[in-house]
């Protein structure tokens, strides 16, 4: 069972978590220690990511009677949100051994899981090498049910310190709604512009809405 310091000073905390702290929330310490020593430290591997889909294993429909703490709302939503984290992060991991551009499906995986669920707008870049390897899933800005700001600035310098070859851009709909605003498509070519300056490519952006997702590259607006 998750220790109650975890679960009361780190609660709100999931995204910033390690990935032992979150798998010991749902599992326990030692066996969380236990699980990833079995797979190399292996989000993707100890879940089995690559032969599942993702409607199954959404943290939404998790069963997770069994390692749900006793005591409360508080305590069964930080679990909910440690389980969901964990999904993202090991939809994430496959995508540092692959080619992104060539695997929208497990992009689309990766983005659902984190951000498809929230009633508040973020936007989230993922930051990629030569190979359009994933080297860092950012959320950068976070905004309100619906809309948010976005610093081409910001994004710029972000993917200089990461060494980025190119990027792909990601935020969500609250509102349920994936088709992009005008203003959607104007910050795109926004930020296309700002990175190109740095030859830094844009290769997609993603809109997603619960399940739903639209890409900018499958509608050729890139």
């Amino acid at each position: 069972m998750a220790s109650p310091l975890i679960l009361e000073t780190l609660m709100p905390l999931a995204l910033h978590m390690s990935d032992l702290e979150l798998l010991s929330a749902l599992v326990g310490k030692n066996t969380a220690e236990n699980l990833l020593a079995e797979n190399d430290g292996s989000l993707f591997q100890l879940f089995g990511l690559a032969a599942v889909d993702h409607r199954s294993v959404s943290a939404d429909r998790f069963q997770l009677r069994e390692a749900m703490p006793q005591g409360g709302w508080d305590r069964a939503r930080f679990v909910l949100d440690a389980a969901r984290e964990l999904v993202s992060r090991g939809f994430a991991e496959s995508l540092r051994h692959r080619d992104a551009l060539g695997s929208p499906n497990a992009v689309r995986d990766h983005l659902k899981t984190a951000i498809g669920h929230l009633h508040y707008e973020v936007f989230i870049v993922l930051f990629l090498d030569a190979q359009n390897r994933l080297i860092a899933s950012r959320e950068c800005f976070r905004g309100t049910v619906s809309q948010t700001s976005v610093y081409p600035r910001e994004i710029v310098k972000l993917a200089l310190e990461y060494g980025a070859s190119a990027v792909m851009f990601c935020h969500n709909h609250p509102s349920g709604i994936t088709e992009p605003s005008h203003a959607d498509r104007w910050l795109t070519e926004q930020l296309k512009s700002a990175l190109a300056l740095v030859d830094v490519k844009v290769l997609d952006h993603f809109i997603v809405a619960g399940e739903q997702t639209i890409s900018f590259a499958e509608r050729g607006w890139l």
